[in-house]
């Protein structure tokens, strides 16, 4: 019983989500959570903070077993003074020492006391999650500005679907009248095949425009994670009109960033090339048994050994590899500084541009819009006079096909206005 309530919650989600209309908030907040673009980037940010837990454990002791068996098909043997077994001074003999069996087990402690590369290693990190928290960022600004134009696309291609429907149906009612008008002789049936051919003309836009608004739409479902045999619907007229710009006063320039914490990268890899001239320090511990057999003789025997000790290591002398290091670092540096004035440079001017583009956009579309107007009443006056019998066919058509690129220019306006909005919220990274 559990199971068949839960399989029935599962269907009853499901078509809600398939039936559900969608505005562009909604279609943000879901890419948030579900594009797998934005998913990886934050994957990025959670590595980069187990990469930085894995880093401390350096500081940690570390603990190592190792052990060995050993058969001495020939026992080593070690040249002696024969005085050392009370021969003449000056001759020499060889001495096998060992067994030929021996299993030998170490087991070692290790623990850093002074490691100068340790707190560049820890510093580095941490600035580079910085980087990948604004890389971050970054990805889910493209996203968004994916998810936004895309979204704006099919309101568009809706709108224009729209327009053609109302348009097919206005030239249905007028072939439908020239049909009668023709049986009973009062115009030609070439009058009424000029009609036909119009509507044909609309039924194979209305088809292109069906097969882009499904590409769009599986996009779209694939940009904020839905399931791809969901159906959506865009909102049209509350929204193509309505302007994204909320909150166009905050500029954030996550490029800038960017190139700040690579500044700070720079500067700690200069600390850590110094730090590398520095020793290390490090003690260790080691107890080691070692049993010796020698079956032939049925000996056997087990002999201990510890010991503790400090390790320095220091680089005396690397060939000039530290100082050429900082050649290359102080030229990075140089180079960081001219890379982030030209980005401010080209980021102002494209914030600028884009703002200013906005302002030529909602003219435009103001203009559009006054066309639209004149252009359907134009043409519906031009109908009335085509049922009249006072004007040809060929006026109608020439008034419909006015109409019909008053509705494109007007559905360009809009999407042209939105997207300028787009790019110059994405040019400020304030796309939310």
């Amino acid at each position: 019983m559990k199971s068949q309530l839960v399989y029935i919650i599962g269907v009853f989600c499901t078509f809600s989500l398939q039936s559900q209309e969608l505005n562009l908030e909604a279609c943000l907040k879901m890419a948030d959570t579900a594009n797998l673009s934005i998913r990886n980037s934050l994957l990025d940010i959670e590595i980069n903070d187990k990469q930085r837990s894995a880093y401390m454990s350096a500081r940690l002791p570390h603990l190592t077993y190792a052990g060995d068996y050993k058969y001495n098909a020939i026992i080593p043997g070690q040249v002696v003074p024969g005085a050392f077994f009370g021969g003449a001074p000056g001759t020499f003999s060889t001495v096998q020492f060992g067994v030929p069996y021996v299993l030998s087990n170490t087991l070692q402690l290790t623990q850093v006391l002074y490691n100068p590369q340790v707190n560049y290693g820890l510093n580095a990190l941490k600035i580079n999650s910085e980087i990948v928290e604004i890389q971050q960022r970054m990805t889910a600004q493209d996203v968004k500005h994916q998810v936004a134009s895309t979204y704006f696309n099919l309101q568009a291609i809706t709108k224009q679907l729209t327009f053609i429907s109302s348009n097919i149906a206005n030239m249905d009612k007028l072939i439908s009248n020239m049909n009668a008008m023709v049986q009973q002789e009062l115009v030609i049936q070439t009058e009424a095949d000029k009609l036909q051919i119009n509507r044909l003309s609309l039924l194979n836009s209305q088809e292109s425009l069906l097969a882009t608004k499904d590409q769009l739409e599986t996009l779209l479902k694939i940009l904020i994670g839905m399931d791809s045999k969901a159906t959506i619907s865009v909102p049209v007229d509350n929204l193509v009109e309505q302007s994204i710009l909320v909150d166009s006063g905050s500029i954030n320039y996550p490029e800038l960033e960017m190139l700040a914490a690579q500044q700070k990268m720079n500067v700690e890899e200069r600390k850590g090339t110094n730090m590398a001239y520095l020793p290390s320090l490090s003690f260790y511990a080691a107890y080691n048994y070692n049993y010796n057999m020698k079956p032939e003789d049925d000996y056997r025997t087990g002999i201990e050994g510890a010991f503790l000790g400090l390790r320095l290591d220091w680089t005396l002398f690397d060939g000039l590899e530290k100082f050429h290091k900082q050649k290359v670092n102080a030229l990075n540096a140089e180079k960081l500084v001219n890379q982030r004035d030209l980005a401010l440079q080209q980021l102002d001017m494209k914030a600028a541009s884009m703002k200013r583009q906005i302002e030529v956009q909602k003219s435009s579309l103001s203009i559009s819009q006054e066309q639209l107007m004149l252009s359907d009443r134009v043409y519906k006056q031009t109908a009335s006079k085509f049922e009249q019998g006072t004007v040809s066919s060929n006026d109608l058509i020439t008034a419909e096909n006015n109409l019909q690129q008053a509705q494109t220019n007007l559905v360009s306006a809009y999407i042209q206005l939105r997207q300028a909005e787009l790019e110059y919220l994405k040019s400020i990274g304030n796309i939310k």
